[in-house]
């Protein structure tokens, strides 16, 4: 394929991500006109339109998706293959993405990064906080962080903290003007602070497990976050009752500043795992990142 064409697919693929001719051309450092001259062009030799355009909003044609989700990881790979060719000759480099809960990037991906990056400057790191079951792949992350149990099976994953556990958590003043629940039904009748999960569309509902038994439980109450350190607080001063991590809770409920219940609907699970597409091209950097997360026991 000539050189002009190959620049013609690199320019749709701007726009197509990007859903805009403005950011895609300051992105390419090129004027609108001519990035919009480009893609009519590619079009007329293609016979298609690969893109629907308003006067607000540009977006793919069935075409124009088939295309882009087609030559897009293909240019990707292309760009790591030569990111990697040149990590050869020079000392690890670059920007890696990761998207993790607000709770795993403070408690296992901050404290075993400072070491990396202070030995290795060229590399840098960009940490995304969601709680949504992000796909990697399409948002261009490098990797992503959940517990091992929800990490898809064409993925590569490798283990960066021990086996976590939840905890239902409430203030003695609390549970001085409510009963104890002593199962998690009992819950309907708490106010409980809800996560709200952008991928779910809705909130997330509480899980629980005991012997055989498994429930999950819409709780209802007056607040909705999307982060879990909100949740705590708002707990904390005695609002409602809060499912965060057990280790977040832990140091409040040593201190008498919370109290936990069902501890025993609350069984551990597989703890936090890094992941990452198994056809993806290690570069030097990554592999420092993945060696510098990996849990080691003991």
């Amino acid at each position: 394929m000539p050189r002009a064409n190959l620049n013609d697919l690199l320019a749709f693929i701007a726009v197509g991500r990007e859903r805009s001719f403005t950011r895609a051309a300051a992105k390419l450092g090129v004027s609108q006109s001519a990035l919009s001259h480009t893609i009519r062009e590619l079009e007329e030799r293609l016979g298609l339109r690969l893109l629907t355009r308003t006067t607000r909003s540009v977006a793919p044609t069935e075409a124009g998706d088939r295309l882009l989700q087609s030559v897009a990881p293909r240019f990707e790979e292309i760009e790591t293959e030569l990111a990697a060719l040149s990590e050869l000759r020079q000392k690890p480099a670059g920007t890696i993405r990761i998207t993790a809960t607000d709770f795993t990037a403070n408690t296992i991906l901050w404290p075993k990064l400072p070491k990396l990056l202070r030995e290795y400057p060229d590399i840098k790191v960009e940490i995304a906080i969601e709680y949504g079951l992000t796909d990697i792949v399409a948002q261009r992350y490098d990797a992503g962080v959940r517990s091992g149990d929800q990490v898809a099976k064409d993925m590569i994953a490798v283990r960066i903290g021990p086996d976590s556990r939840m905890a239902v958590v409430g203030t003695p003043s609390y549970f001085a003007r409510r009963p104890v629940p002593r199962t998690p039904r009992d819950l309907l009748e708490h106010n409980c602070i809800n996560l709200r999960l952008p991928t779910r569309g809705g909130r997330y509902a509480w899980e629980f497990e005991k012997g055989k038994r498994e429930l999950n439980v819409h709780v209802d109450g007056q607040l909705i976050f999307n982060g879990a350190y909100q949740i705590l607080n708002v707990a904390l001063a005695g609002f409602g009752l809060a499912y965060v991590p057990q280790d977040l809770a832990q140091p409040h409920i040593a201190k008498g500043r919370l109290k936990r219940v069902l501890e025993d609907w609350c069984p551990p699970f597989s703890g936090p795992h890094l992941y990452y597409p198994s056809r993806r091209q290690i570069t030097p950097a990554f592999a420092l990142l993945v060696d510098a997360l990996r849990y080691r026991r003991g």
